[in-house]
């Protein structure tokens, strides 16, 4: 299994400002940062106090003198600029994240999603941050929901934020990966919660379901690393392998019923990471697939991955017609990682 810890980012004496810093991800790479690194100070940087409030008591300031906790909206433009006063890096976490709630709330998500990625580059370049990494989704790539709608139009100001930032301004990337393997509101701890409760069936959308799957660990690391070797302007997507959702829920309950309940609204049957029309733009390293832009600043720094190959006129990257599956033995070894992981 890939660690994707490729290089290792230079965060010592760094200031780290991670928004949504609160969530999974934000906890494991604030967890991460603090046991690797010696950066000057990490920015929890969210909107929910009780959740900063019990991430204080993992990881506190009378401990950790480094670290700080703002109470903050990525839609509040001047609350970002205060927060990113000599600011290094930025880790754009923070989302509106679930389907259906973005479906009933559409303007809610796009002033998070949408207004908020604008808000980031705005307060990042008063402050002349020097790098922003912003997290997407597969769902992204050709979006048949708002949350994926709002995500690439994210990704989009991102990439573009690039033409404007200059020589002295931040130079913006994007991290583009699958579900994350027990993250909160996934469908792995929403199957171990009807395990527990003793269901006789377990839900499956579609048999011919498929899914790609990422370590929060990975995850982390994918970030790290694609923060250490971005230009500006590259979509980092990673190599990891895919699982069909029947196989997902036999090794999970192998004595239960799977019981077929339809694909729901916003839903596709299979992910989709790299579409066909981004496979001319992609190149491909021993990790990682990384989607070019297609301006004109990024001739500048070709360069940078002369080592790379195109991936090809006809590439796209789905989680049908992935090389790398997961079968069950690798699925509870991810699981008992998490369990792990958990207890730590």
């Amino acid at each position: 299994m890939r660690d994707f810890l490729s290089s290792n980012p230079n965060l010592d004496g760094k200031s780290i400002l991670v928004t949504g810093g609160t969530g999974s991800f934000g906890q494991k790479f604030v967890e991460t940062l603090l046991a690797n690194y010696k950066p000057a100070r990490v920015i929890i940087y969210s909107r929910d106090e009780l959740k900063q409030f019990e991430m204080a008591q993992k990881f506190s300031p009378e401990k950790y003198e480094n670290i700080r906790y703002f109470i903050g909206d990525v839609r509040d433009r001047d609350r970002l600029t205060l927060a990113m006063r000599n600011v290094d890096y930025v880790v754009h976490a923070a989302a509106m994240k679930q389907v259906p709630a973005a479906e009933y709330n559409p303007m809610e998500c796009l002033k998070t999603n949408v207004n908020g990625a604008e808000n980031i580059v705005s307060a990042a370049m008063a402050n002349n941050v020097r790098k922003i990494i912003a997290l997407s989704t597969d769902k992204a790539a050709n979006p048949i929901n708002l949350y994926g709608a709002s995500k690439l139009a994210s990704d989009k100001i991102f990439i573009a934020a690039n033409n404007i930032t200059g020589l002295t301004g931040p130079r913006c990337s994007v991290v583009r990966y699958g579900n994350v393997v027990g993250s909160r509101g996934s469908v792995i701890p929403f199957f171990e919660n009807l395990i527990n409760q003793g269901a006789k069936a377990l839900p499956i959308t579609d048999e011919r379901m498929t899914r790609f799957w990422i370590t929060l660990e990975q995850g982390v690391n994918f970030v790290l690393s694609s923060l250490e070797m971005m230009q500006g302007g590259e979509v980092f997507v990673p190599k990891i392998p895919s699982m069909k959702m029947t196989t997902l829920a036999k090794a999970m309950a192998p004595n239960l019923e799977l019981k077929y309940v339809g694909i729901r609204p916003g839903e596709k049957l299979h992910e989709v990471m790299v579409p066909y029309d981004d496979g001319r733009n992609t190149i491909e390293l021993p990790d990682r697939y990384i989607i070019e832009p297609a301006f004109a600043f990024w001739s500048d720094h070709k360069a940078q991955y002369k080592n790379a190959k195109p991936a090809g006129e006809d590439f796209s990257y789905t989680s049908d017609n992935n090389t790398e599956w997961l079968d069950e033995a690798g699925l509870k070894a991810m699981l008992q990682q998490r369990q792990i992981n958990k207890a730590a």
